[in-house]
């Protein structure tokens, strides 16, 4: 199978620092990443500066703020992208983000930008995702708050706009995400009704959730990563460090190994412990012409005899030579 493509999402874990960011994307490489993504928007992209009810979050770790304040701590500067895209290159990683308006897709088009990853809250946006996706790039489309409906028109545009590399992520919209609530199955099912890639971003604790992903197709997992939760932030608490990412990408790593591929072998000698299965052996001293018996001939191990299949045939029959207990039973030897 081909390597899950893993995604250190660096989302608002900067903590208003260039260097911080820079060194979070060093620390991602280090962690074995094959990806960092960002965020390009700004609050005035992405909301309206009002106090008004309908913009204040409720339900979430970021109650009672208006959405203006929190995406205002929460963005990158678009004056960082450059340093952060090319910092990535350096490390060898793929650098790619999120737009949330058109003016995003093209400073990213700008960048060169290899990726476009529309998120959750953006599946409705269809004017942005068809702007997006006529751009040419491969689309990863986050479905966290998506109706059935939402997830085909979205899959739709793209390929009326004329692109069909198209990778859908299952997504709980919750921060922290509670694991009860995966239903991973339900990736399963996205790949099969909409025909399209498919992979997990991931806001549950810990790894075993995206584990669990990459053993049902997951292509793509991606995981929020902080330096160190103490820098703070909207997302710090549901983010990994370092150390944690890495023991995910290693248990991933494994998983893969593990999936391999199908495989039957056809050829006994090749298979390791063959030797340890059951055959069929003298199970006491007999002379030539005694007749075999479920007392003296046995399936046994190990299995350098005849096949055990072969026993029904044998009992009744009488034996050619002499043989001793211990004596593998062989075609010759049967009257």
């Amino acid at each position: 199978m081909s390597k899950t493509f893993i995604v250190a999402e660096l989302s608002a874990n900067h903590g208003h620092s260039l260097d911080i960011a820079l060194e979070s994307v060093r620390a991602a490489a280090a962690a074995g990443a094959d990806a960092v993504k960002i965020q390009t928007y700004t609050a005035d992209t992405i909301t309206l500066n009002s106090d008004k009810e309908d913009f204040r979050v409720k339900g979430t770790l970021w109650d009672g703020r208006t959405l203006y304040d929190l995406y205002q701590e929460a963005f990158t500067p678009w004056e960082w992208h450059q340093a952060i895209f090319d910092e990535a290159s350096r490390c060898g990683l793929v650098c790619f983000s999120t737009p949330f308006d058109k003016s995003a897709v093209d400073f990213l088009e700008e960048l060169g930008n290899p990726l476009c990853k529309i998120a959750s809250f953006e599946i409705t946006d269809i004017p942005l995702i068809d702007y997006a996706a006529r751009k040419g790039r491969p689309m990863i489309i986050s479905t966290g708050i998506a109706l059935p409906e939402d997830i085909e028109l979205a899959v739709k545009t793209c390929r009326d706009a004329g692109n069909n590399d198209i990778t859908l992520l299952k997504c709980t919209s919750s921060y922290p995400a509670p694991v009860e609530d995966a239903n991973l199955r339900t990736m399963v099912d996205m790949k099969e009704r909409y025909g399209v890639k498919v992979g997990l971003s991931d806001h549950t604790m810990g790894a075993d959730v995206a584990v669990a992903a990459v053993a049902m197709g997951a292509t793509l997992v991606e995981k929020h990563f902080i330096l160190r939760r103490s820098i703070g932030g909207p997302d710090a608490a549901f983010s990994m460090e370092k150390d944690e990412f890495a023991a995910m990408v290693r248990s991933i790593r494994n998983v893969e190994k593990a999936l391999g591929s199908v495989v039957y072998p056809s050829d006994p000698a090749a298979i390791k412990g063959r030797e340890f299965c059951r055959s069929l052996y003298i199970a006491k001293d007999m002379k030539a012409g005694e007749v075999f018996t479920e007392e003296n001939v046995r399936s046994v191990r190990p299995g350098f005899g005849m096949h055990p299949k072969h026993l029904g045939e044998v009992i009744g029959r009488k034996i050619t030579r002499d043989a001793s207990l211990g004596d593998r039973l062989t075609k010759d030897m049967i009257d």
